[in-house]
């Protein structure tokens, strides 16, 4: 069944006519408006253990490598131990020390105090408001509208004494006569959003801590099965492109930080303030006796440099981007160095696996989404990054199962390069096992196929004449690992300095040796399961990634009859505060379903769409009546 252009043209202006009457409730944050870039630090990892208690100097280092990369400021995640007051004392002290430009902020970790004190006592409001009051004060605070930052890891559950969160919150803290009117409050609540508008005179704005990952995107509620088109049985090897398409619309995806922003545009007395997050990985793998954690969140696709390419693009609704994390061992996401005291456990899959490569490509994207402009790149750098073993595999000496979602992941290596000018890129993963891809200036992601037993290696020539060639030693998949171990072993290297990133520390596990470079050229042979040499499906680096600080234009869609297609889609996804789309469609993803032939189609598609509304408590029955009977409106 087809549909007339007269007909797509009057649901335009149906749609537009109910835009009109449902006004957008955010408020937009504008593309000229300060933006900050900032990451998230674990004190609780800096302290206890003199082995791997911070130092002022551990803090001056710290401050040093994050302000040289591109990051304004530390969000220090607090809780209340012994040596939280000492080691809070030490960053602002070392901050004030290295430069008056370099912010920081406490994140109270709600999680942390409850277990401490108890959230839900007025013993804990005391603590808060103290450690708040004590640091508020000092010369590096970040202050947004003219007062200081504080925000939360959690805290939806905790009262502080109060009748419930909502009046706790209120009464124990922000409005508190030792508080009231002297910070902005931008906390990280675990909650329903439509909750928000309850925290009136609390929140001065939102800090979406998930917004790094595609949480929702799971195989343990079936939702991951269920968009893919996959049976509860069905395997998520040989996917067929439109649904690794699918995969890849997830990774990184700002959906979810629209429905935050519109929620958040509905709370009274307060700024509207917008803080996310970005993340390079996620993998945690305890047992029950150290807090019960085994999962990923699918972090494929290029997910660090997929997500500053998306928050670049939205720039103009974010206020605060918020790296997840600086050094949470536990959780694999971390970008600094591996130093402190590491949660019990974790040493296993983060020994051995430094991250600091993306940290070096930070200050590029950091830079774009601060001034809205990409910056010029004057320094070829090439980053790598593989998991140690297949996602298939059988550990010899492993306790637990495979972490939940394992079956999301892929045995790829990926890697990203950013290049001052054309070149080739080789990547190698065993002796018979290369790809060659054609680089442009600018951001360029590629990938290819992991091979067990081989090796990671990119070279990237220019002229004829080779300007990186990486090779970190010892790195193997390994496919007969003795441990599970779903962490990335990442590799970086620049053309003035043709090495790896900084040495990790010697790995206990020989399948995951520290990185460093090696001279030998990869082998000149295909891989031969491999597929087309190209890059990421979703952002090919035929040039700089475009769609990182612009829509694409209808120019770029070919047929007008198509790009009139597409407008109709994407003019349907901004009532998204009218009716919620469940299904990920966004502009990206609209190139990815235009028709290969004018208009065919477009009703069964437009039926799917709504058939995932979620009505809103306070909709129109106009707009119920169109969630609910799409056709009605089409015909």
């Amino acid at each position: 069944m087809t549909i007339s252009v007269g007909r797509l043209g009057a649901l335009l202006v149906a749609v537009a006519g109910m835009a009109a009457a449902y006004p957008l409730t955010w408020k937009r944050q504008g593309a000229g408006a300060p933006k900050l870039v900032v990451a998230h630090h674990i004190v609780g990892l800096t302290g206890g253990n003199p082995a791997g208690a911070f130092t002022l100097d551990t803090w001056t280092n710290d401050i040093k490598l994050a302000s040289s990369n591109g990051i304004d400021g530390f969000a220090l995640n607090i809780g209340a131990d012994d040596f939280t007051f000492q080691q809070v004392g030490f960053a602002y002290q070392a901050a004030a020390g290295v430069s008056p430009d370099f912010k920081l902020f406490l994140s109270l970790d709600m999680g942390a105090i409850d277990a401490q004190i108890g959230c839900n006592k007025t013993e804990a409001g005391d603590f808060i408001r103290n450690v708040t009051n004590t640091f508020i004060t000092q010369p590096n605070q970040l202050q947004i509208d003219g007062k200081p930052l504080v925000s939360t890891f959690a805290g939806e559950l905790c009262t502080l004494g109060g009748a419930d969160v909502f009046t706790g919150w209120n009464t124990e803290f922000t409005q508190h006569p030792d508080i009231a009117g002297k910070i902005h409050f931008v906390p990280s609540f675990f909650i329903d959003i439509q909750q928000f508008k309850n925290f009136s005179n609390v929140l001065d704005g939102d800090f979406n801590f998930n917004g790094g990952w595609p949480i929702t995107f799971t195989t343990d509620n079936g939702a991951a099965q269920q968009l893919l088109g996959l049976g509860p049985d069905d395997s998520f090897d040989n996917l067929t492109p439109e649904q690794q398409g699918i995969i890849a619309s997830q990774i990184g995806s700002f959906d979810v930080d629209d429905e935050h922003i519109t929620q958040l545009g509905l709370v009274a007395n307060s700024a509207h303030t917008y803080m996310t997050a970005v993340a390079p990985w996620f993998f945690t793998h305890f047992n029950e006796q150290q807090g019960n954690k085994n999962f990923i969140f699918d972090a494929d696709d290029h997910l660090y440099v997929t997500r500053w390419q998306n928050l670049i693009q939205n720039r103009d609704k974010v206020d605060i981007a918020q790296i997840v994390t600086w050094n949470d061992f536990g959780e694999s996401h971390y970008i600094g160095p591996i130093e402190g005291n590491l949660p019990a456990g974790s040493e296993v899959w983060t020994t051995g696996f430094d991250h600091q490569g993306f940290l070096q490509i930070t200050n590029h994207f950091a830079t774009w989404f601060k001034t809205g402009t990409e910056p010029p790149i004057t320094t070829d750098q090439l980053v790598m990054w593989a998991r140690p073993h297949p996602k298939d595999a059988t550990p010899s000496n492993d306790p637990l199962t495979a972490p939940s979602n394992f079956q999301l992941t892929q045995d790829r290596l990926w890697a990203v390069v950013l290049a001052t000018a054309p070149g080739s890129l080789t990547l190698a993963t065993g002796d018979t096992a290369t790809q060659t891809f054609d680089v442009q200036p600018g951001v360029n992601k590629f990938n290819m196929s992991l091979t067990p037993g081989g090796f990671m290696q990119g070279t990237l020539t220019r002229d004829n004449a080779t300007v990186i060639n990486l090779k970190p030693d010892g790195y193997t998949f390994n496919p007969n690992p003795t441990t599970f171990n779903f962490n990335i072993f990442v590799a970086a290297a620049s053309a003035d300095a043709s090495g790896a990133a900084p040495a990790p520390p010697a790995s206990t596990d020989p399948a995951a040796p520290p990185a460093s470079t090696d001279s030998t050229a990869p082998p000149a042979s295909t891989d031969p399961v491999a597929p087309p040499a190209s890059t990421d499906s979703a952002a090919p680096p035929a040039s700089t990634d475009t769609a990182a600080s612009a829509a694409p234009t209808d120019t770029a869609v070919v047929p007008p009859s198509t790009r009139l297609y597409l407008r109709t889609l994407r003019s349907l996804l901004q009532t998204l505060p009218l009716c919620h789309l469940r299904l990920p469609l966004r502009w990206t993803q609209l190139r990815l379903l235009r028709p290969p032939t004018p208009l065919p189609r477009p009703l069964p598609l437009l039926e799917a769409i709504f058939a995932s509304c979620r009505f809103p408590t306070e909709g129109a029955d106009r707009m119920r009546r169109f969630c609910r009977y799409p056709t009605v409106f089409l015909l």
